[in-house]
């Protein structure tokens, strides 16, 4: 197991990224000991540029992560959606990576099982359009209380309909659903091939947070500072062989990006370190 810097952690709060924040961002992750880069989108810079900037430190994109919209009931309507996928496993070759993640939350008006069956018709052309090309799409467990995919049952459903279809595995997202994280972990794990690891304390404030799918509300903590039990989950992971990269994902405001990663990283390398 591996840990890889995710570009949301640094830059979730910039209105707008340069290829200079790029390189800063690969310096902070050659800095804590890391070797590969999730990037979640490219703000808008050439992809190629992004590729000379990693390459010329040493590192590699272990995924990319982009939005494309699948949630229609209507084939034509989920068109540009395709296009959207299209678009993203291309940019991902020009990363170097062979694996790309769907983030999906859910929309109003729509039941969590009417997304589900919405997006797991749309995933059967964006896997095929993967495949073509040597690049695997997961999705995640999104904390969203209206998205498709929080826990094991609603993954696996897309997994036995779209075998080819592999999971990013949130342990803090898959809390938000009511699931203790290890479950969810032991029930994908033949699924699993890249993890983002986060954490979370319960709001003491109803309706302060982000509202889980289980009926409560959570703020984002710093890995180690919150309720989730990421040491036995990577005692889940190790015993399932589990070698892929893990990526610290933090959403609060306590510390600042940087300061966070240190931190972060530190104490998941320690967790790592003693399963």
């Amino acid at each position: 197991m591996k840990i890889s810097m995710m570009s949301y952690t640094v830059f979730r709060q910039y209105s707008e990224v340069t290829l200079s924040d790029i390189d800063e961002l690969c310096k902070l992750t050659k800095e804590v000991g890391l070797d590969g880069i999730d990037y979640v989108t490219t703000y808008g810079i050439s992809p190629r540029e992004t590729r000379k900037v990693t390459d010329d430190y040493g590192l590699k994109t272990v995924c990319y992560t982009f939005f494309a919209d699948l949630n229609f009931p209507d084939e034509k309507e989920r068109r540009h959606g395709r296009e959207q996928v299209k678009k993203g496993i291309e940019t991902a070759l020009i990363l170097g990576t062979d694996k790309v993640m769907l983030p999906i939350g859910g929309k109003p008006g729509f039941s969590r099982e009417e997304s589900r069956r919405n997006v797991i018709e749309g995933l059967k052309n964006a896997v095929e359009l993967g495949k073509k090309v040597g690049v695997t799409v997961t999705v995640e467990h999104f904390p969203h209380y209206l998205s498709p995919f929080i826990v094991s049952a609603d993954v696996n459903e897309a997994l036995g309909e779209v075998p080819d279809l592999r999971i990013t595995y949130d342990c803090g997202n898959v809390l938000t659903g009511g699931e203790d994280p290890v479950t969810g972990f032991e029930n994908s794990k033949r699924g699993i091939v890249h993890a983002h690891f986060k954490d979370w304390t319960i709001s003491t404030k109803k309706g302060k947070g982000l509202r889980g799918a289980d009926g409560r509300f959570y703020l984002p903590a710093l890995i180690g500072e919150g309720i989730v039990d990421h040491q036995n989950i990577l005692k889940a992971m190790k015993k399932a062989g589990y070698g892929g990269y893990i990526n610290l994902e933090y959403e609060g405001d306590e510390y600042r990006p940087r300061e966070a990663i240190i931190r972060g990283t530190e104490r998941l390398q320690n967790m790592i370190g003693n399963v």
